[in-house]
């Protein structure tokens, strides 16, 4: 497996390009995404949306017609793709699969696992493959996702870092924005954002 990884727009939104047994999947395309995931990508299989927030899901439409490929969103979350709520003029989109809560999807072969974390928006996940764990605006180093943002939710995020907490592996976490941590790593810092919710 291979991670090849792009900081984008204002907000230096990482954008991952996951690469497994030949199949590249493409993580939070957003603003100006649409080039650098042209130029890396060789074989093009889903985009991967971690939640709704514009600045994760901006090239959505624009990558999915371009390489013919699907777009898959946490079902809570499809609401912002389609209405643009924080009136940014992102452009809409319109995803091809609902995600359920704590879905396993299955690319010829490639099990991806969406783990079900809302709170910073209602659908928010994170994206598990090969024992990594793209986490988009759940965790971060050192750090977690506002819950001061329309739709957020601060009793949402308690439990879901309760649920996150309860798992008893360590795992690689790509957040959405900065450097990557473990779980291992961040399980101090979860508990100290717990308790100032």
């Amino acid at each position: 497996m291979s991670i090849k990884i792009q900081p984008m727009g204002d907000y230096q939104t990482n954008c991952y390009i996951i690469t497994v047994d030949g199949k590249d999947f493409i993580i939070d395309p957003g603003v100006g995404a649409t080039n650098w995931v042209k130029k890396n990508v060789s074989n093009p299989v889903a985009i991967l949306n971690t939640h709704g927030h514009f600045d994760h899901v901006w090239s959505n439409d624009e990558l999915s017609k371009l390489l013919n490929i699907k777009i898959y969103t946490p079902k809570q979350d499809e609401f912002m793709l389609k209405q643009d709520p924080y009136g940014l003029g992102m452009p809409p989109s319109t995803p091809d699969y609902l995600v359920e809560e704590d879905e396993e999807l299955d690319f010829d072969g490639t099990k991806i696992k969406y783990h079900f974390f809302p709170g910073h928006t209602p659908g928010c996940s994170a994206i598990e493959i090969d024992n990594n764990l793209f986490s988009g605006d759940f965790i971060f180093y050192n750090s977690i996702g506002r819950t001061d943002f329309p739709f957020s939710n601060p009793n949402d995020m308690k439990n879901s870092i309760d649920k996150v907490l309860s798992w008893n592996k360590n795992i690689r976490i790509y957040p959405g924005h900065g450097q990557a941590t473990s779980l291992n790593q961040e399980r101090a810092s979860l508990e100290n954002w717990k308790n100032y919710l």
